[in-house]
């Protein structure tokens, strides 16, 4: 891994050497997350040979973090294709430039743990609610613990505008949504109902999963659900099948 910049935080991962990157991912975090909290995701899908970049998050600095945006779409060295990667409310993020046509040249969305409200103001619940809410993984919950995400966070308002700015309506590129079944901050029904307003999005709900979808028990299966996404993508945005799953009937039925 590289953190390139003192705080511009962003990571870089790339493909194994000698293989020739099969395109590039752009994650941009979720509320008070630090880029180093996708190291796992990043080796994962570099393994892959799949080239992974790690915003700033744009909760924090929304104008950072379109900065790198446009600055890595304008390099050759991000290779094609390109997917634009958000949790939380980097996932929000996400889908307002495709909205808004400021995506630049990102060929999809591959969003995780979108939020449908802010969360209610009534209480602040504790660290260790927030590690619940988070996720079941004894790896990540330490990574979390480690200051990789600020503390409390998770639980602040979503930031003004970025609900209305998520118009899937108008987003042209495919998608790919993620999504924990046991999500307690963004409930799965209510995701549901959010991604039937894309033109093309296709839902992957993760049993028991948490709001970390990323990184959560799971990861693998994560993972490997979006290199499937992307080995299609690969072959143009009509996401043309590659593999399908036989119907067999038993011998002598």
């Amino acid at each position: 891994m590289t953190l390139v910049g003192v705080q511009a935080a962003e990571a870089v991962w790339d493909e194994p050497p000698g293989l020739s990157p099969r395109g590039t991912l752009l994650v941009v975090p979720g509320r008070g997350e630090e880029p180093s909290l996708y190291e796992r995701f990043g080796r994962r899908l570099a393994a892959d040979a799949y080239r992974v970049r790690v915003l700033h998050d744009p909760a924090d600095d929304a104008a950072l973090t379109l900065a790198q945006l446009t600055g890595l779409l304008a390099r050759p060295e991000t290779a094609g294709p390109r997917a634009l990667v958000g949790s939380d409310t980097g996932a929000l993020y996400a889908v307002a430039l495709a909205a808004a046509g400021d995506a630049g040249q990102a060929d999809a969305l591959i969003l995780a743990g979108l939020p449908t409200a802010s969360p209610p103001q009534e209480s602040q619940p504790g660290w260790d609610d927030e590690l619940d809410s988070r996720t079941s993984c004894p790896t990540h919950r330490g990574v979390l613990s480690r200051s990789a995400v600020r503390r409390g966070a998770l639980f602040g308002p979503v930031p003004d505008g970025w609900l209305e700015q998520a118009d899937l309506s108008q987003v042209k590129v495919p998608v790919l949504a993620i999504h924990g079944a046991a999500d307690p901050v963004s409930a799965l029904a209510d995701a549901r109902e959010w991604y039937r307003r894309a033109p093309s999005a296709q839902l992957v709900s993760i049993a028991d999963g948490r709001h970390d979808a990323l990184n959560d028990l799971t990861h693998r299966t994560v993972a490997a659900t979006i290199v499937l996404f992307l080995e299609r993508l690969r072959l143009g945005g009509e996401l043309p099948v590659i593999a399908t799953t036989e119907q067999l009937e038993a011998a002598g039925a």
